[in-house]
């Protein structure tokens, strides 16, 4: 039997990464050889020692780590801390009615859970990473230098805001669907955004909600997922788990794990209820889903204008259009049907409140509605007894009426 030098069975373990390279003649060793390093070791940095390990039908692992080590505690701020106690929920606030609970991803399907002490967390794995542009950027949505609402950045919406006031949390109710996404490099998400600073380099940004990311996750199935940032997603800020930020204090729950079961046309309808407030004592952000359920929270150190308050909340629908062959993409958005096809067809946020000053929930007051591409990705708003504040949004992309 032949040895092999240990720099040969590392370049043949890592021999996928080499085949694009060597197709386009750049194929150079060392530096592909370094690059695999990296990566090994920002996998080892994110994923901690698990107490027990549960597989998802879809193959993704889920870890049950002791929670003072999580990833938001390599943090300088966090080091040696443990997760804080709940705070006081807004007043007002009335989970019943609400549909989620915290069996509504595809991993508890098998009854398994994380024990008390733990919480849950998606591991990462080397090519999630190979997907991503750069180590370095692993995580991180591209960073923008435009308004939510310029065409320029290939990022478009349709979206309710209200802006103006100083805003200390939002709550809606969103339902979840499977859009298509027509490229590795788009994706496709629901979500509340909570902003302050200007669309700049100092925006800072609270997000939750659903998304279909072929680049992040490796499928097309729709992740519950939450991301924050502090200067406009240059440096700062990541998806889920993926820095240090984020404090998770649940074991029921994965952040970036898959939905299931999720809306279908003209069928049944699934919801996602979302919380999100600033505790008036210690100045966290915290995250609740449906009936009660903390997650945790994003300390306020993490942010310079939300340390204070958000100028302007925003809820509703995003894409990323790549314009492949010249074209509009063909990525969907909510349902992947316009506004207009209703409930059962289109999607819909409902219930639309902020937090104010004193900690209170309120209706959203001036809501405002915005398409930046309507013949693409539409909305329209409403109001009723039931719903309160609602609207339905979405669209297929490119068609007879977007191209």
């Amino acid at each position: 039997m032949t040895l092999l030098p240990l720099g040969v069975l590392l370049l043949a373990a890592i021999s996928p990464v080499f085949s694009e390279a060597a197709a386009n003649n750049t194929f150079r060793p060392g530096e592909e050889l370094r690059k695999y390093r990296r990566i090994r070791a920002h996998v080892k940095r994110l994923n901690k020692p698990p107490v027990k390990t549960i597989q998802s039908p879809d193959g993704d692992l889920i870890d049950c780590v002791l929670s003072h080590l999580q990833p938001a505690f390599d943090h300088p701020r966090l080091k040696g801390l443990k997760p804080l106690d709940p705070p006081e929920r807004p007043r007002g606030h009335n989970p019943a009615g609400t549909t989620t609970d915290d069996s509504f991803q595809l991993w508890r399907t098998s009854g398994e859970s994380c024990p008390d002490g733990t919480v849950a967390i998606k591991r990462t794995k080397e090519e999630d990473i190979l997907r991503a542009s750069s180590v370095k950027r692993f995580g991180r949505k591209p960073a923008v230098r435009t308004r939510h609402d310029s065409e320029s950045s290939g990022h478009e919406h349709a979206v309710g805001y209200v802006v103006g006031d100083q805003y200390y949390g939002a709550k809606a109710s969103l339902n979840v669907w499977a859009p298509k996404v027509s490229s590795p490099d788009e994706f496709s998400l629901s979500q509340i955004w909570l902003i302050s600073g200007t669309f700049g380099t100092d925006l800072n940004t609270i997000e939750a909600g659903w998304q279909v990311s072929p680049q992040l996750y490796g499928d097309t199935s729709p992740r519950f997922f939450t991301y924050w940032t502090s200067d406009a997603y240059q440096a700062t800020g990541c998806y889920n788990l993926l820095c240090s930020g984020f404090i998770q204090t649940n074991n029921m729950i994965a952040i970036g794990a898959a939905i299931s079961p999720v809306s279908a046309y003209s069928g049944g309808q699934y919801d996602l209820s979302l919380l999100v407030w600033k505790d008036p004592d210690h100045g966290n952000w915290w995250l609740e889903l449906g009936t009660g359920v903390l997650l945790g929270y994003w300390p306020s150190f993490l942010f310079t204008h939300l340390s204070e308050h958000a100028s302007m909340v925003q809820f509703g629908g995003e894409i990323v259009n790549t314009q492949p062959l010249g074209l509009h993409t063909s990525t969907e958005m909510g349902s992947g049907h316009y506004a207009g096809e209703g409930f059962g067809k289109a999607s819909y946020f409902r219930s639309l409140q902020v937090v104010d000053w004193d900690n209170s929930l309120i209706p959203v007051p001036n809501l405002r509605v915005l398409a930046d591409h309507p013949n693409c990705y539409d909305i329209h708003g409403g109001i009723n007894r039931v719903w309160g504040n609602y609207f339905y949004y979405g669209g297929p992309g490119r068609s007879h009426r977007c191209s």
